[in-house]
């Protein structure tokens, strides 16, 4: 039996589910199946409170890496089942795991999720942290998905940006020029402080189709000051994460303000701050008027969101992956399913041109079956 499918397993900034997709590469790319798998509450908890700095770090470690590990298995497992495959006909897992740190100033980039686990009880070869080999190279280490963009999505007639919105949003350029580089990077929070804010305001884990900031307006002051955060003006490489995008950070410019702001118009403000960090880099390219803009990722669903970024960017094109033949909510773990293709057949999985690193890379560590 031919080994040529691979799955891709991929759990992000937002911490909502564990996405499983399975692909085959070649001839050429065909997704194959997906599901998405829920985290339970309570592990979600504990990995929210290791992405920030606290008490008893390496023991709440060890515990969070081996539990998620067997989450990444039961979904691997879930999607095995729900096709029909045989485990032979999957030559290998791509698994991103959690990112709990991400600081590429000192090259130091962690994530959770055993690897060792994954392999283990699923009975096939696992191929993980793939971030930490660029770093080594001096590159960012993120964000890792534009060399997927490019082998999936590059047009030869219309130059295009393919964003994903997350946790955290990045954007990537993909020129139908040829002899010009892609380049991409983390343009600022995604989703993350508008899924923050709404927890602790209504105990919800998100503002569904942007419902909630749709109802507020949008608090100048307090949107100038999130905006000259200098990261927002920094020059790329760049990568970012919850160390610098999270609810202490927002909570300090509140607290700056010379008045309270109501809770509904935070939220607008921060809806206003995705799509403003996302379509300002893309208005600094001469050609963004005539381009063409697909949105992936959770954030991609928020329509509130996704109408405020084609305001934003008319006359530009927006729309979602789906127009690629790609839906939004697969293109991040389709992405790591191609990372474990690229691994296993010696190719590199990095763009330099994106991370800053020396050079392209053959990223992530394999754990045979």
């Amino acid at each position: 039996m031919k080994a040529d499918l691979y799955i891709g397993l991929m759990s992000g900034t937002s911490l909502d589910s564990i996405d499983a997709v399975a692909a085959r590469f070649t001839p050429e790319f065909e997704l194959i199946g997906h599901c998405s798998c829920e985290l339970p509450e309570a592990l979600r908890d504990s990995i929210l409170q290791l992405t920030q700095p606290g008490d008893n770090e390496i023991d709440q470690l060890g515990e969070l890496d081996l539990a998620l590990g067997r989450e990444f298995a039961a979904a691997a497992n879930q999607l095995i089942r729900q096709l029909d495959l045989n485990t032979d006909q999957v030559a290998a897992i791509g698994s991103h795991g959690q990112t709990i740190r991400h600081r590429p100033a000192q090259q130091f980039t962690l994530q959770i999720g055993d690897p060792n686990s994954i392999a283990e009880l699923t009975g096939i070869t696992t191929i993980a942290d793939f971030r930490r080999r660029d770093m080594a190279a001096g590159g960012q280490g993120a964000p890792l998905v534009p060399a997927f963009h490019e082998a999936l999505f590059r047009s030869a007639h219309r130059n295009r940006y393919i964003v994903n919105i997350g946790g955290m949003a990045n954007v990537t350029r993909l020129p139908a020029d040829r002899s010009q580089p892609v380049w991409g990077y983390d343009t600022g929070p995604g989703n993350v402080l508008l899924d923050s804010w709404i927890q602790r305001q209504q105990g919800l884990g998100y503002d569904h189709n942007g419902q909630w900031a749709s109802q507020g307006k949008p608090h100048q002051p307090l949107l100038t000051q999130l905006l000259a955060l200098p990261y927002f003006q920094q020059p790329p490489p760049k990568s970012t994460g919850r160390e610098q995008f999270n609810q202490a950070w927002l909570d300090q410019h509140l607290a700056g303000l010379d008045a309270a702001v109501v809770a509904v118009d935070v939220q607008a403000t921060l809806l206003e701050l995705t799509a403003h960090s996302i379509s300002d880099q893309i208005r600094l390219q001469p050609d963004w008027q005539h381009s063409e803009v697909y949105l992936c990722g959770g954030g991609a669903h928020n329509a509130v969101l996704r109408q405020r970024i084609q305001q934003l960017l008319t006359p530009a094109k927006v729309t979602t992956t789906e127009a690629l033949g790609l839906a939004p909510d697969w293109v991040e773990a389709a992405a790591f399913a191609w990372l474990a293709y690229r691994t296993q057949t010696r190719k590199p999985g990095s763009l330099a041109s994106v991370t800053g690193a020396q050079g392209d890379r053959i990223l992530g560590a394999i754990y045979p079956a």
